[in-house]
């Protein structure tokens, strides 16, 4: 059966529980030896099909007892109250890795770690990315208060630049590290302090990462 056709471009926050620069970033193993990570998407412009998608917001909540890889992992997909039923729809089915290239993106290659995905909350979601500041917020109520900046420089305080490529990412094309705190309500606990964060303009679609 062919796939429908999607597409999504915008920017992303994401923010893990592990140290600065995140291991997985590098195909090492997570800091901690867990995963609990966020991720939160505003959506510029894309369609799933001949569902329009501009303007949505929409993220994830993600936990696994171990590496992502050996999988066992807990997942809530959030979508912004604003979204109408049908655009719901196309995220929960981009978020679950459906009509997407095996491997090509990261919410697929995620979807194949989990065993249990909670119900999604649609919920205001209040997500601000500043790419030129380097610096982003996200508020769900009931679900994740957090904020990342620039990692700063220990002895004077400057602001630390820090961009990563990855030419054959399944995430992104090139994203800017930075340093988070988080708090979580519910049933994923994302309680994070000068952890890893990063920023990303970015371009999914059916074939993986758009380059």
């Amino acid at each position: 059966m062919a796939f429908v056709d999607w597409s999504m471009q915008g920017v992303e926050v994401s923010h893990c529980n592990c140290n600065i620069g995140c291991p997985c970033q590098f195909n090492a193993l997570p800091t901690h030896g867990n995963c609990r990570a966020y991720m939160f998407f505003q959506i510029e412009k894309g369609h799933y099909g001949k569902v329009k998608l501009d303007g949505i917001r929409w993220g994830g909540l993600f936990m696994w007892p171990g590496p992502i890889h050996l999988g066992n992992g807990t997942a809530m997909v959030v979508v912004d109250k604003a979204a109408s039923a049908e655009q719901k729809g196309a995220i929960e089915a981009v978020a679950s890795g459906k009509d997407t290239d095996p491997g090509s993106l990261i919410t697929q290659v995620f979807s194949t770690t989990l065993t249990k995905v909670l119900p999604t909350q649609v919920k205001p979601i209040d997500l601000a990315i500043d790419y030129k500041k380097r610096t982003a917020r996200v508020k769900v109520d009931g679900l994740v208060e957090a904020a990342s900046e620039s990692i700063k420089n220990p002895v004077t305080g400057a602001a630390h630049h820090v961009a990563v490529k990855l030419p054959n990412g399944f995430e992104y094309n090139e994203a800017e590290f930075l340093v988070g705190k988080s708090k979580t309500s519910g049933p994923i606990e994302l309680n994070f302090d000068a952890t890893h964060s990063h920023i990303a303009k970015v371009h999914w679609g059916t074939h993986g990462v758009v380059r």
